[in-house]
């Protein structure tokens, strides 16, 4: 597009106004190139969020004395074209001269992954030079990928592969990276072999994963925040949406009108020919609850999160706004658990760089394959925290099977504390002596998430809404519940590459969307890929 273009394509969107719903990442990157590609001015767009923070499951809170927690931690790769494209006009928060962008490529180039120990057992390393793939198990993986997702409908991954392939090291490993359950789905599963085939050769080391220098809060949501802000960017906390209307003549659907609830008063906004709303339709963390060190978090069953309860509503309105039931209707097979802990001294590091053989930052991480709770473990790089003190240090871990009794606590993980959860990692990692002293000197905070994993529920090609609907005029989906074609849910790059769908979408853009990058079409990658299948 001509610099001439461009100013006539802005210079036409000075009065067109933008809402935006929810605060997550998809919201800020769809309003970062409202102001940037689309030209509208900063205080015509306004992001609407039910909690007091921004972020979404981009969040990371706390502080020393008390103890820092996040529910997780996203890992980047060098493919994540939508991400750094975003990425690279965001200034970093360590030195505002230099761009988000090159802070976390600056970071990969002095700390990216080795791991040296990605599974434990019995107290010691396990060899994974061999994958642990039986020939059927090869067979079964390349007949995956070769099958239409339209054929593959709402089957699973156990429905598809032999219970000897659950036991393999691939699967400990792929399962853990990525947070894969048995009764994921299949389509899911095929998209992330496809998608991430070129990291196939170095599964066991993690090499190709980048991870930002702190946590994605501080790295990420807080620099884009700030670079909106700066530019009139208007932010409503404790502002619920709780529906949208929607005109439908003929096939075209046109959004008029915004309801909400602020402060625990109603509001509507009515929305003008030229105006947008993009809507973050569900939620991987709503309704998290938080435990301590001496409490175990209660598992919220209860709808309470606006994003699940807008979109439902929508959904009833059109069947080409989705179907939310598919994803979050089962919390027994889209929950899981996660711990944020705060040390107070450097044992538990100390002990797991030696016994890993990488330092934190650099190790990556490290799965617990004889655990009932399927424990994992990560040293990030410190300090994770912007802010934290040098005399701190933060760890994080999560178990995929909360509801299992554990091998040294003889109680389920979603029944135990922070305290008991730490003792079970430290006993499955053979710190026995260490225990009371990394006890005592650590606060734990356990994170009970009921749809963290909800987006990789069975699903048919139709229960996420397209990005922009058949016949929408000015509403779109973004975040991980809009369909995006063979893209991967649960990364950011899913929703930043939905913001630009929608964006560059409905305003009309020439600009093109970051392209998608396949491995899985060059025959180097290929080749590697197929040596580590049957590497042993």
């Amino acid at each position: 597009m001509s610099d001439s273009t461009t100013a006539q394509r802005s210079a036409g969107n000075i009065d067109r106004k933008a809402y935006l719903v929810g605060s997550g990442i998809a919201s800020l990157a769809a309003a970062a190139y409202l102001v940037k590609e689309g030209g509208l001015p900063g205080p015509n767009i306004t992001i609407f969020e039910q909690d007091e923070g921004y972020g979404g499951s981009l969040d990371a809170r706390g502080n020393a004395q008390d103890g820092y927690s996040m529910r997780g931690g996203r890992m980047f790769e060098e493919k994540f074209n939508c991400t750094y494209d975003l990425l690279s006009f965001i200034p970093a928060i360590s030195d505002p001269k230099k761009s988000a962008k090159d802070e976390l490529m600056e970071f990969h180039q002095e700390f990216f992954w080795n791991d040296r120990a990605r599974l434990v057992a019995e107290g010691r390393i396990v060899d994974v030079a061999n994958l642990g793939f039986s020939e059927r198990d090869r067979l079964d993986l390349v007949n995956l990928c070769a099958t239409p997702e339209a054929a593959l409908g709402t089957r699973t991954i156990q429905d598809w592969f032999q219970p000897d392939f659950f036991r393999s090291n691939f699967w400990f490993i792929w399962c853990t990276t990525f947070a894969f359950e048995p009764w994921h789905s299949a389509v899911e599963f095929k998209r992330y072999c496809l998608r991430f085939t070129h990291l196939f050769s170095t599964i066991d080391t993690m090499a190709g994963i980048y991870r930002t220098q702190f946590n994605q809060y501080d790295a990420m949501v807080r620099p884009i925040v700030g670079w909106l802000k700066e530019r009139g960017v208007i932010f409503r906390p404790r502002t619920e949406v709780t529906d949208i209307d929607v005109a439908f003549d003929g096939a075209e659907k046109r959004a008029t009108r915004i309801r909400y609830v602020a402060e625990g008063k109603e509001g509507d906004i009515g929305l003008g020919a030229d105006d947008l709303i993009f809507v973050t339709n569900g939620s991987m963390t709503s309704d998290t609850t938080y435990g301590s060190s001496t409490t175990a978090p209660v598992l919220e069953t209860e709808k309470h999160g606006g994003a699940w309860k807008l979109w439902q509503r929508l959904a009833a309105k059109s069947p080409d706004f989705g179907h939310p039931a598919a994803f979050c209707s089962d919390i027994e097979k889209s929950k899981w658990e996660s711990i944020t802990v705060t040390a107070h001294d450097s044992t538990f590091f100390d002990l797991l760089e030696a016994f890993s053989g990488s330092e934190a930052g650099k190790g990556g991480l490290v799965t617990i394959k004889d655990s009932n709770w399927l424990l994992t473990v990560v040293l990030n790089h410190q300090p994770h925290y912007y802010e934290q003190p040098k005399d701190t240090w933060v760890w994080w871990g999560y178990g995929l099977f909360p509801d299992k009794v554990g091998n040294f606590v003889q109680k389920k993980m979603s029944d135990c504390t922070g305290r008991e959860i730490l003792e079970e990692i430290l006993l499955h990692l053979r710190f026995a002596e260490k225990l009371e002293h990394i006890r005592d000197t650590s606060i734990v905070i356990p994170a009970m998430m009921p749809y963290i994993t909800s987006q990789f529920m069975p699903r048919t090609g139709t229960d996420r809404p397209q990005v922009i609907p058949a016949g929408s005029r000015n509403l779109a989906f973004i975040g991980q519940y809009a369909e995006v074609p063979d893209d991967v849910v649960f990364t950011v790059e899913y929703s930043v590459r939905s913001a630009q769908i929608a964006v560059f979408g409905l305003l009309g853009l020439a600009r093109e969307v970051s392209p998608f990058y396949k491995g899985q079409h060059d025959p180097r990658i290929l080749f590697d890929a197929l040596k580590m299948l049957h590497r042993s």
